[in-house]
């Protein structure tokens, strides 16, 4: 009888899996009270070469600065100021370039961001969401990667951990606890089994 004290654990996390829970990690920095994004770059060795999450540029005081998605100035609104964590991400590279590279993010890019994985030379784009697939700018996003020859493709991996055990009230899966009315929360984010691109930003749900 084999001795299992002398195998190695079989439930651990894959790349994706890990790559996708440091991009949520990194969104955790995030200032921004209404969107928590991170940003992940992975080279071909699967070694991180760059995380970003979104927030004010270096050196301007985020106080100073509006948060608010909307007003009645343009201006007073935190659009044409923040910086996204797939621009941070890339910003922040450890490596001479992210040529070649894979993101993990959580939204899909905009079209800003697609011109900047583009320019990055990045390979592959991997997302958990397209909650704002029907907007102009995403639109324009997939228009400008579809043309540049880089793949993009939505990961699901969280529901096919979730749904092992639907039935139980409380169920744990790495990083993952499915909560009573199938809510799910993933290091803080509530997630909705039954409509991924819904509830996306809200945290630390206790039921």
């Amino acid at each position: 009888m084999t001795d299992i004290s002398f195998l190695k654990r079989e439930d651990y996390l894959e790349w994706p899996e890990y790559f996708m829970a440091v991009a949520f990690l990194s969104a955790q920095r995030s200032k921004d009270p209404s969107s928590q994004v991170g940003a992940c770059i992975v080279n071909q060795e699967n070694k991180i070469v760059g995380i970003g999450y979104n927030g004010m540029p270096n050196g301007c005081d985020d106080d100073l600065l509006p948060w608010s998605r909307s007003a009645d100035d343009p201006l007073d609104t935190k659009y044409p100021y923040v910086c996204h964590a797939e621009l941070n991400a890339i910003m922040n590279k450890n490596s001479a370039d992210v040529k070649g590279c894979i993101m993990y993010v959580a939204l899909f890019p905009c079209n800003e961001c697609a011109k900047l994985i583009i320019q990055a030379g990045l390979k592959e784009v991997v997302y958990l969401s397209d909650k704002y697939h029907d907007t102009p700018e995403m639109t324009a996003s997939r228009r400008l990667l579809n043309l540049a020859g880089i793949q993009y493709r939505e990961d699901i991996f969280l529901l096919g951990k979730l749904f092992d055990d639907v039935n139980s009230r409380y169920h744990v899966s790495h990083c993952f606890l499915l909560l009573p009315a199938k809510k799910v929360m993933l290091i803080g984010l509530l997630w909705d089994t039954h409509s991924i691109h819904n509830n996306y930003y809200l945290k630390y749900y206790i039921d």
